[in-house]
């Protein structure tokens, strides 16, 4: 068995607590790798090391940076296939899904090359007689970044570009379940010119997390995962003292009006609810049309589209989608669908029926597409997030109904609305109490220059990701007062001073 890394100070380093645990290919449903879970011990090294470089770091100019980072997007450009196959072969998303989330990550890197413009600071000459007064901002020190599973390589991405072009030192912590992808990007990173040091990979499950969120030495914590974990997170990181980002859980929902081109609907649920078999934080997992009539038309619609779909592993590139990433989470999914039916909703496409029949793929962890109608908003399968292909249909009779629906949720990640009506889309736009908003666009990310970040309990923080929300969260503001001496001396003043 391949044991998988850790990577501190420039190289790989072989794990020294002695725990391990394996990483399974959700394809064939084995495992010839293992991933070192890392030690309080060993967490503290990567942060002695990252402390170590850092002072070296933040003073390295910010073109100087960039350049770096700069190299790193070629060699992403260049290995963007390897990286995705190494992608695909832990978490099992198609590989065409992979190589664009590389592509997404790789478009924070091309924001980041441009630092040097994001750090001008803000200068006032004479604020007061003989007196200006300037803003900079500068790095934290070291930070660190804790990832989830369903984007090994573009949620770190999000993080320790902006992060590093800032004139930090960066830790990351990836999901145990699909680390490789962390190894290739920090190795990437070294041959790109980076520093031993400034970017270190710990390997790890809570253990680890814990070591990082309490280090007096680690300034700031990203994190993207469930809510729960979220809160945890956002918790035990202030009152440690940090700033802390913690991005939780999502239940988007996509309105259909009546007047919506129901064509181009049909297409953008298929892609948002079923790519990367539903796990991902915007993925649309609620269809709510608006009448009977629609919602009738949208399944019609649907049905023959989720039956097509081609389920198989990221080897075959005809694949439009994978495996679910873990035995355990199939049988979390396939649960959800058991509880729905056992609640009352109509299974109208049942993905539990599904059997990979390709040779040497029996025994992968696949579910086909699933459709449900007729889901209320008092069924778990509305309440939670399920993270897998099932596309759930809340009807409603108007648009107003709609809004409602998707404002009672406890989570604001994400939501769309198809519609030809320009009024309704600005009115949807301006009022829906939701972070992210798509208008006739499903999956609402938002390109690199601007963040990424739901509201109420899908984030726990005060900073969205990426873009200038990121430049923030990376840098604290120092504003300097400067008057130089004229020549002659005055005497001292005791009053609150004025400057003018």
């Amino acid at each position: 068995m391949t044991e998988i890394a850790h990577y501190i100070g420039g190289s790989r380093v072989a794990g020294t607590s002695g725990r391990s645990q394996p990483v399974w290919n959700p394809a064939t449903g084995e495992s010839d790798k293992t991933v070192a879970l890392a030690s309080t011990a060993e967490v503290g090294a990567a942060v002695a090391n990252a402390r170590e470089a850092w002072p070296a770091w933040a003073a390295t100019p910010p073109l100087r940076r960039a350049r770096i980072l700069d190299k790193f997007k070629s060699i992403l450009w260049d290995r963007g296939d390897q990286l995705a196959e190494a992608i695909s072969s832990e978490h099992g998303k198609t590989h065409d899904d992979a190589l664009g989330e590389v592509t997404r990550g790789l478009e924070v890197v091309e924001f980041a090359v441009g630092i040097p413009s994001h750090l001008q600071g803000d200068y006032s000459a004479n604020v007061g007689t003989g007196v200006d007064s300037f803003s900079l901002r500068h790095p934290l020190g070291v930070v660190a970044g804790i990832t989830p599973f369903n984007f090994p390589a573009m949620v770190p991405m999000w993080m320790f570009p902006v992060a590093l072009a800032c004139g930090n030192c960066f830790i990351l912590k990836p999901s145990e379940r699909d680390p490789s992808a962390s190894l290739l990007i920090a190795e990437w990173l070294t041959e790109a010119g980076l520093p031993a040091g400034v970017f270190n990979v710990v390997q790890g499950d809570k253990e680890a997390v814990d070591a990082l969120l309490e280090s007096p030495d680690v300034k700031a914590v990203s994190f993207v995962g469930s809510t729960p974990i979220a809160a945890y997170i956002h918790k035990t990181a202030t009152a440690n003292g940090k700033r802390c980002q913690a991005l939780g859980g999502a239940k988007n929902h996509m309105v259909v009006m009546p007047d919506a081109d129901l064509d181009m609907a049909t297409s953008a649920l298929m892609g948002a609810a079923y790519g990367s078999a539903g796990e991902r934080c915007m993925a649309v997992s609620v269809a709510v049309p608006v009448t009977d009539a629609v919602a009738d038309a949208l399944i019609e619609r649907l049905v023959p589209k989720i039956e097509a779909l081609k389920i198989g592993p990221a080897t075959d590139r005809a694949s439009e989608m994978g495996p679910l990433v873990t035995k355990e989470h199939l049988a979390k999914v396939r649960g959800y669908v058991d509880k729905g039916e056992a609640e009352g909703a109509k299974i109208v496409v049942d993905g539990r029926k599904f059997r990979q029949d390709k040779q040497g793929y029996e025994n992968g962890y696949y579910i086909g597409g699933t459709l449900i109608d007729n889901v209320t908003p008092d069924m778990s399968i509305w309440k939670d997030e399920i993270f897998g292909p099932v596309l759930s249909v809340v009807r409603r009779n108007t648009y107003q109904e709609a809004v409602d629906l998707i404002h009672a949720h406890e989570y604001a990640n994400g939501t769309a609305v198809f519609t030809r009506d320009g009024d309704v889309a600005r009115a949807f736009a301006q009022d829906i109490e939701v972070g992210m908003v798509g208008v006739n666009v499903p999956i609402p990310v938002p390109m690199a220059f601007h963040s990424f970040g739901g509201w109420k309990a899908s984030i726990f923080g005060d900073h969205a990701m990426h873009g200038m929300e990121g430049v923030r969260f990376y840098t604290r503001i120092k504003t300097t007062t400067m008057r130089w001496p004229t020549g002659m001396r005055s005497d001292p003043e005791f009053s609150m001073p004025t400057l003018g």
